[in-house]
């Protein structure tokens, strides 16, 4: 080949060794970013996620590449279990009309909030996590943590939110039909603040998608993948997840892939 080419068999293996070694370098320093970006995001990110944060620090990278790197160094995303929603609805207390209608849209932080209940298996028993989510920045603003399912479950879970946000009068509060979010008590915390209920349909978890899709988001990339011995150890787990890396660090496609608080940030700029 050096022959045909003209060119000395050392100038030749220089070149050809210099060209594989720029390519690796390149690759290793797009590797080391993608390993960081990985952990950092606690092995849940995938290649999409992974493109979006390379491209928010100044890095454009094709997803085929990424596919290769990630595959060659065995990052590997948590492999995900189904997730079914659950609420027990089957109660007498009174209802309140669907006022969201499935419109998940907010112009500005605390115009619409949403809310649910969950249950994390412990070696204990169950852990109920009772959330409170604005759908302006999809953040967690208020949750509530307890081993019962009680009606003081989600008024905790409000009232830590009221306390953080102090939101004015006119917030629409959404809901599935759970008989905590029906009690007295709660609807009076609701009419003290002046907040308007709203409820889905009987049946119809997609009035409350955004909510479901946060707890999706919960038991697929944290609760699925640990065994608590004990409640106080699903409590220290779940408030890092919400707190230190779900409100700060997770980013979204729906937020232009960025984080809750991110997004939040950048819109009081912007309105400033």
């Amino acid at each position: 080949m050096c022959r045909v080419l003209k060119v000395s068999r050392s100038g030749f293996y220089k070149w050809y060794a210099s060209g594989i070694s720029k390519r690796k370098q390149d690759d290793s320093a797009i590797t080391e970013q993608i390993g960081t970006i990985f952990e950092e995001s606690r092995q849940t990110y995938g290649i999409l996620r992974i493109q979006a944060k390379l491209r928010l620090n100044g890095h454009r990278v094709g997803k085929n590449r990424i596919s290769r790197l990630m595959s060659e160094n065995g990052y590997a995303v948590k492999s995900r279990r189904k997730f079914k929603a659950t609420t027990y609805s089957k109660h007498g207390r009174p209802v309140a009309s669907n006022v969201l209608e499935q419109d998940f849209s907010a112009a500005e932080p605390n115009r619409v909030w949403t809310g649910d209940v969950t249950y994390i298996q412990t070696g204990e028993g169950w852990l109920y996590l009772a959330i409170v989510l604005d759908v302006f920045s999809r953040m967690v603003v208020g949750w509530s943590m307890a081993e019962r399912q009680t009606d003081d479950l989600v008024i905790n879970a409000l009232q830590h939110a009221l306390w953080r946000r102090n939101p004015i009068e006119g917030l629409i509060f959404h809901s599935d039909r759970g008989s905590q979010y029906c009690s007295n008590n709660f609807k009076k915390l609701l009419s003290k603040n002046g907040i308007i209920q709203s409820m889905s349909a009987a049946g119809c978890c997609y009035d409350n998608a955004v909510t479901e899709t946060l707890f999706h988001s919960l038991k697929t990339e944290l609760v699925y993948h640990v065994s608590y011995d004990t409640r106080v150890a699903a409590r220290i787990s779940i408030f890092s997840y919400i707190e230190e890396f779900y409100n700060r660090k997770r980013i979204h496609s729906t937020l232009g892939y960025l984080s809750p608080m991110e997004f939040e940030s950048i819109s009081e700029k912007m309105t400033a």
